[in-house]
């Protein structure tokens, strides 16, 4: 049987109450994915539990390879049966990494399966969850609807069409999807010849013939409108850092021409020509009204070897060590200054800057919106027991627990929904303890009310989805 019961993660009888009470039967509002919009839009049925659970699960990837499973059966030719016993026989050996809990949890929740996964019960757990994801409740939709997901927010390149977000969008389902601009492409000039290979798809669906830098401008508004139109009110950014210039440093349209005649770029062009663009792209997200997001930190694709083999976003990815504080701070003041800085919430990958990042936020906020400026959940590495716990408890010494927008996936698995509640056992159980330890007035009424924003009510005012 498994070691998950009615009260995991939970300590306290304050915690208890808080959890089941008010916590547990939020709506969810999963603002930030990677989820695929054509399975959501074609009901897609996994045929098995490798195709739903394996497949580019990076986090499970790295754990198998630490185990000295071979490539073959964890991104190789291998059949699913095989690959999914390999990571069946990983998995006791995974005791204390996130991937232990959220393994259990998804079996659990998903198919009714109590046993801890082992390589001897593997065969059969492929087996029986492979019947239950052939019915319609285990789709890929009606798995969003088990845990009562009420909108997603997919992430989506600039020249995407949307035809499936356009499509899901004529269906009367309770869960709802909408895009999200990530337009990490538009400034990923340090590769020339696949940048003016995007620009030709650029500027085939926006209609604009982009020979200039003020015409890739065009193009940006004109697929930023369209989007708009789908229901998009986020963007996302992945940088290891955010530059800042004085605007003018260099001149744009000289960096641009240079890009377009196929020369290199030097370095601080390269910079600044990402610094430029951004502050042109979150300037129209403030006029749109949308909310910038920024993933900040990430040391990516660190060995070459098993890039060239497997490509990126393969689990070869890891923390950097970036400075951020001085640039960020003269980055978000550039748009400060126009009165052009609009909701934002920036995600850190380094805990050692947490109080950076928790402060930072805290610089820009206006008073103008509730919650203008937010640190992000734990991200990535930080997605788990202990980074989750820090971070929440360097939002609430540094700013205001109260308004923080909660809890995303950021997975590409449409059974990490369990993370959801896996988080809000979590904070319903720090709470618990301060309370029991006096910290908190042990008024359940007035804390699970708050509990209930953080978990759904401050991310439906703060997003304004316009989806009801």
């Amino acid at each position: 049987m498994t070691f998950i019961k009615e009260n995991f993660l939970l300590e306290t009888q304050q915690a208890e109450e808080l959890y089941h009470g008010y916590a547990k039967e939020m709506p969810i509002i999963d603002y930030h994915n990677h989820l695929s919009p054509g399975h959501v839009a074609n009901e897609h049925q996994f045929k098995n539990l490798t195709e739903a659970w394996l497949t580019d699960d990076h986090y499970k990837w790295r754990a198998m390879r630490a185990c000295g499973i071979d490539e073959t059966y964890i991104t190789g030719n291998a059949s699913d049966k095989e690959k999914f016993q390999k990571w069946a026989e990983t998995v006791p050996f995974t005791l204390r990494n996130p991937l232990y809990h959220w393994t259990h949890l998804e079996l659990q929740r998903y198919f009714d399966i109590d046993d801890l996964l082992t390589g001897k019960n593997a065969e059969r757990i492929f087996r029986d969850t492979e019947e239950r994801l052939q019915e319609k409740s285990h789709s890929a939709l009606g798995l969003l609807q088990q845990f009562n997901v009420e909108v997603i927010c997919t992430t989506d390149d600039p020249i995407d069409d949307l035809q499936h977000h356009r499509s899901a969008a004529h269906k009367n389902t309770s869960t709802k999807m909408l895009p999200t601009f990530r337009p990490d492409k538009i400034y990923a000039v340090e590769d020339n010849s696949a940048y003016r290979t995007y620009l030709e798809k650029l500027s085939e669906v926006s209609g604009t013939q982009i020979t200039t830098y003020q015409d890739l401008v065009t193009a940006l508004k004109q697929r930023m409108a369209f989007f708009h139109e789908q229901g998009c009110r986020l963007s996302d950014h992945g940088l290891e850092l955010l530059y800042h210039f004085e605007m003018n440093s260099y001149d744009i349209e000289t960096i641009f021409g240079k890009l377009m005649n196929g020369h290199s770029l030097e370095i601080e062009e390269i910079q600044y020509f990402k610094f430029e663009t951004l502050v042109h792209l979150c300037r129209e997200y403030h006029e749109l009204g949308w909310v910038q997001q920024f993933h900040l930190g990430a040391l990516r694709n660190t060995n070459k070897r098993k890039l060239a083999q497997l490509g990126p976003d393969t689990g070869f990815d890891s923390i950097g060590d970036f400075p951020q504080a001085i640039n960020l701070a003269k980055f978000l003041n550039t748009l400060e200054n126009t009165g052009q800085l609009g909701k934002t919430i920036l995600y850190n990958l380094n805990p050692a800057l947490n109080e950076v990042f928790a402060t930072m936020v805290g610089n820009f906020n206006d008073g103008s919106v509730r919650g203008k400026m937010q640190m992000g959940s734990g991200w990535w590495y930080n997605d788990q027991l202990d980074g989750m716990e820090k971070q929440l408890d360097t939002i609430s010494n540094m700013g205001l627990l109260s308004c923080f927008v909660g809890m995303l996936t950021d997975s590409r698995s449409f059974l990490s929904f369990p993370r959801h509640e896996y988080f809000r056992r979590l904070l319903c159980n720090i709470l618990g303890n301060d309370i029991k330890k006096g910290l908190l007035p042990n008024d359940l009424v007035y804390i699970g009310g708050l509990v209930q924003d953080i978990c759904y009510g401050n991310a439906k005012d703060y997003f304004n989805l316009g989806y009801d």
